[in-house]
Order: C-alpha cells, then sequence, then structure tokens
C-alpha cells in the first residue's frame, strides 16, 4: 500500500474505497492506469469480477459476492440490506467509513467514488494545505459528488450519514434514492435556493457548513458564469494531467464521463471506442463522443 509513502512525502493519506459488482466496464484499463499515476492514494475494491493481473499496487482488491457483502453491510450498520441490485450501493456511499471502518487504520482520509472515470493529478488539487482546512471535499458546487467525494478519517465524519432523516428504512428501501447526492448533502448545504449573499451568511453559522468544501470541478459538466453547464466537446491527457476544451488550459483533477458512457457510447462498440492498443499506456490521449483517440505528445503544462 502506498500510505507508507504518502506519510514520508508529508502528505496527508487517502484510501478511496468502491464497492463494485457485475462485469468490469470496457475502459476500466483506462480507470486503473489513471489510479496508478497517482501512486501516493490508494483505492480498496470489493468486488465479485476477475482481479485484473496487471493492477496497480495501489489499487487493491476484496473478492466477495454482491450477497455476501450486502449480509456485511447489513452486520455492520444494524440494519437488514438485501437490494435487488447493486446499483443501491450508491445510498450507502456516505455510509462506507463506517462499514469499512477496520481497513482505514492510519488514513487521514477516506472517499467515495465511482470508476466510470480517469483521474488526473489528484494530489496537485487536494493539496495538502488544502485538505487541512475542511473535514469534507465535495467536487461540485451545490450538493455532494457520488463520483468522487473526500471525507477527513474521523468518528464524527464516518458517522455523519446517521443524521440523514430514516437512514435505516431509507437504507432498507431496495428503491434507489440517491442519498448520496440528496440527503447526505442537505446535511452540510442548506438553503442553497436561497440567494448566495444570504446562503453564504447562513453557512457561517452552521458547523456542519464550515467543516466542508463545495467547489466545482468541473469533471462532468463545465459550469460557466452565466449558469450554463456543458459538456466539453474533448478532453486531453498529457503527462498526468487533464484539461479540455470548454476551460482551455485549466488543470482539473478527473474526468468523469458519465453522459457520454450514458448516451453517445450506448451505440458504438467496445473496440472502436478504446482506440489503438494500449493506448491507456500512453503518455497523451484525448476522448470525446468518439471514445479515445491518440494525441500527440505536446509540451507538459507546468
Amino acid at each position: 500500500m502506498t500510505r507508507q509513502r504518502a506519510l514520508e512525502d508529508g502528505l496527508p493519506r487517502i484510501r478511496f474505497l468502491i464497492p463494485y459488482f457485475g462485469k468490469w466496464p470496457f475502459w476500466f484499463a483506462f480507470f486503473l492506469e489513471s489510479c496508478r499515476r497517482n501512486a501516493s492514494i490508494d483505492w480498496l475494491l470489493f468486488t465479485d469480477c476477475e482481479i485484473p493481473d496487471d493492477a496497480p499496487q495501489n489499487v487493491q482488491f476484496i473478492r466477495i459476492s454482491f450477497p455476501d457483502y450486502c449480509a456485511q453491510v447489513s452486520s455492520r450498520l444494524g440494519i437488514v440490506f438485501r437490494p435487488g441490485n447493486a446499483y443501491k450501493l450508491c445510498d450507502i456511499k456516505p455510509a462506507l467509513g463506517a462499514v469499512h471502518e477496520d481497513v482505514l487504520d492510519g488514513y487521514d482520509f477516506w472517499a467515495f467514488g465511482d470508476i466510470d472515470v480517469v483521474y488526473g493529478d489528484l494530489r496537485r488539487y487536494f493539496t495538502a494545505q488544502r485538505l487541512s482546512s475542511k473535514d469534507l471535499f465535495a467536487t461540485h458546487s451545490r450538493r455532494v459528488s457520488g463520483h468522487l467525494c473526500l471525507l477527513r478519517n474521523t468518528p464524527l465524519m464516518r458517522h455523519a450519514f446517521r443524521l440523514i432523516p430514516n437512514w435505516q428504512k431509507r437504507y432498507e428501501d431496495e428503491n434507489h434514492q440517491a442519498l448520496d447526492e440528496g440527503a447526505f448533502s442537505r446535511l452540510f448545504i442548506r438553503h442553497k435556493n436561497w440567494p448566495e449573499i444570504f446562503r453564504r451568511l447562513a453557512s457561517r453559522f452552521d458547523s456542519w457548513s464550515r467543516r466542508s468544501e463545495f467547489v466545482e470541478a468541473h469533471s462532468t459538466y463545465t459550469l460557466h458564469a452565466d449558469g450554463r453547464r456543458v459538456v466539453a466537446d474533448t478532453w486531453f491527457y498529457r503527462d498526468g494531467l487533464l484539461t479540455n476544451s470548454e476551460q482551455g488550459e485549466e488543470i482539473l483533477p478527473y474526468l468523469h464521463f458519465m453522459v457520454w458512457k450514458n448516451k453517445a457510447w450506448k451505440d458504438q462498440s467496445p473496440e472502436a471506442l478504446l482506440g489503438p492498443t494500449n493506448l491507456h499506456l500512453a503518455s497523451s490521449w484525448k476522448v470525446d463522443q468518439y471514445g479515445w483517440r491518440a494525441w500527440p505528445k505536446q509540451e507538459a503544462v507546468q
């Protein structure tokens, strides 16, 4: 594990907790490679999928069946958690720190997220100085981002989900309720429909608001100052850094390609979308609604 490397470098130690069941998606090699290039951060995946032979050292796997995993959640949360499909796991993301407290010893932060992402340089964004200031870091401006959220590894933050109204019944309900981005968000960011000046004033008197950061990282959509929400035409990866066609040379922490995955990519074959063989190992590439493509290496962004 790489927490020792982070400790030696004086960096906060971070571990992602991601349950995933079914079949690895066709882009999984890009996900894993982007984890590899964030070598001072750890990932732990709970899965019934085959463990890749070439998995990075900082990505660990625990093989477990979906029913057994749900039984573990039930036991550790004191509820009956028996969902009919794995999509329900999105609701329990805020509780993963409590469910898996036993694998967080020595870490300063735990994180939940998705695997339809490619990471850029996460340490460039989540600097030690930044992480020293808050207990929760969301990458959207007005809600918790289910595809990536960091929380301080304290009893308070591991069990904050228990403040979600009727959390036991809502977890036991088989229907997906988007609790990670809805009810959990409302613990930290309140009155979001108020005028910004009044909302910010109210947040100063709310301890949960004060301990959280909600900053748009433009990972899924680019939010412009005039309120437009735009999907960038193209994202570019070069030497571990991500930029896109909407933000110019602004370096962004990660790409969440949910929109392409759910729309444009549905009618295309994985082979066509993945581009040249082993492109995920290249130092540079680009990706858009037509998939990954080779991209001439240019001077690295500083």
